[in-house]
């Protein structure tokens, strides 16, 4: 065993701090309902989802980002001037360019760390713990914060109740340490299927489609999402990326406590909690109150369910998430209190 691989052994890497923030305006369905051409009553019917947060005019993802960071940070005791990395998942950035991490880093202060994006659209914040895991272990003693954070409603079409209906914006953080052994990350399982890439898009805006007044009249710049096929593929390649993950840790679905997933529509993670069969599991869920944030829906619900004192010392936690790409990340967390 070489000198890096043996000191990697002897570490582990765990949640210190989780944090979210939700923008203070509540937009009910009756809102949402009213222009997209349905009523309140069949959006809670179809999706669970009762509310959603929308971002104010002066607020943009870098600004929700920071707030979820400092409460991170607050809970882990951590200043941010102790961290080495700042990662931070989105796919609505502020701009094309700088990274949205630099304006988080500005924010907080955190100089010393390096930052950088990453877009992988709804799993983006599980991917971001995955890499970050693996930089801290390179690295030993060190912190870094990983964000997921998405400011979905700049990118709506409200005539559309496929999309206008389920999503939100908000942003979830956790700071990321040094654990005991055999609590912490345990293990992960990054996927992706390129050959769905067309299932939920925003076609332009990018080097392909670039921004012009035909792009912006024709509606390219939406986000769109082909809903029964999004479905399909979810209830069909998520369980079996999860008992991936169960094989490679040495773990199965009984002994898992607590769920943690990606929150798209509530109908649809019901079902999908039924065929991932962990019959022990308690299941987290968010998208009552908070819609599907995006990349922020699992550290939102990780921080509401830490908050609330409902993870235990020592008990594992799945973190389940899919995306556009389409994109499935799972990890598995032994919690420290």
């Amino acid at each position: 065993m070489s000198t890096q691989e043996n000191r990697n052994t002897r570490q582990s890497v765990g949640v210190l701090g989780t944090g979210s923030y939700l923008p203070k305006d509540e937009v009910s369905n009756d809102w949402v309902a009213e222009r997209a051409g349905v009523t309140a009553e069949w959006i809670e019917r179809k999706t669970r989802i009762r509310a959603r947060r929308y971002a104010a005019p002066t607020e943009a993802t870098s600004d929700l980002a920071t707030l979820a960071a400092e409460s991170a940070l607050d809970q882990a005791g951590i200043g941010a001037d102790r961290l080495s990395y700042l990662v931070v998942a989105t796919s609505t950035p502020d701009s094309p360019q700088p990274p949205t991490s630099a304006l988080v880093q500005h924010e907080l202060g955190a100089y010393d760390a390096a930052c950088f994006d990453i877009n992988v659209v709804c799993s983006g914040f599980v991917y971001g713990l995955e890499l970050t895991r693996a930089l801290l272990l390179m690295n030993p003693g060190t912190y870094a914060l990983v964000i997921g954070a998405d400011v979905y409603s700049r990118i709506l079409n409200y005539d559309d109740r496929a999309t206008s209906v389920l999503l939100g914006d908000g942003a979830g953080a956790v700071v990321l340490g040094p654990a005991p052994m055999s609590y912490g990350i345990v293990d992960a399982r990054l996927r992706m299927r390129g050959d769905a890439n067309e299932l939920i898009k925003v076609a332009a805006g990018g080097s392909r489609l670039p921004t012009s007044h035909e792009t912006v009249d024709a509606g390219a710049h939406y986000f769109t999402m082909r809903g029964r096929r999004v479905s399909e593929f979810v209830l069909d390649q998520v369980p079996l990326a999860v008992a991936d993950l169960l094989h490679q840790a040495g773990a199965t679905g009984e002994q898992i406590d607590h769920i943690v997933p990606h929150q798209p529509n509530g109908n649809l993670l019901a079902e999908l909690v039924e065929r991932l069969a962990m019959p022990n599991a308690t299941t987290h869920r968010s998208l009552e109150r908070y819609g599907n944030v995006g990349s922020a829906c699992i550290p939102v619900t990780l921080d509401e369910a830490n908050r609330a004192g409902e993870l235990a010392d020592g008990e594992l936690v799945l973190l389940a998430a899919f995306g556009g790409g389409m994109s499935i990340g799972s990890c598995l967390l032994r919690w420290s209190a």
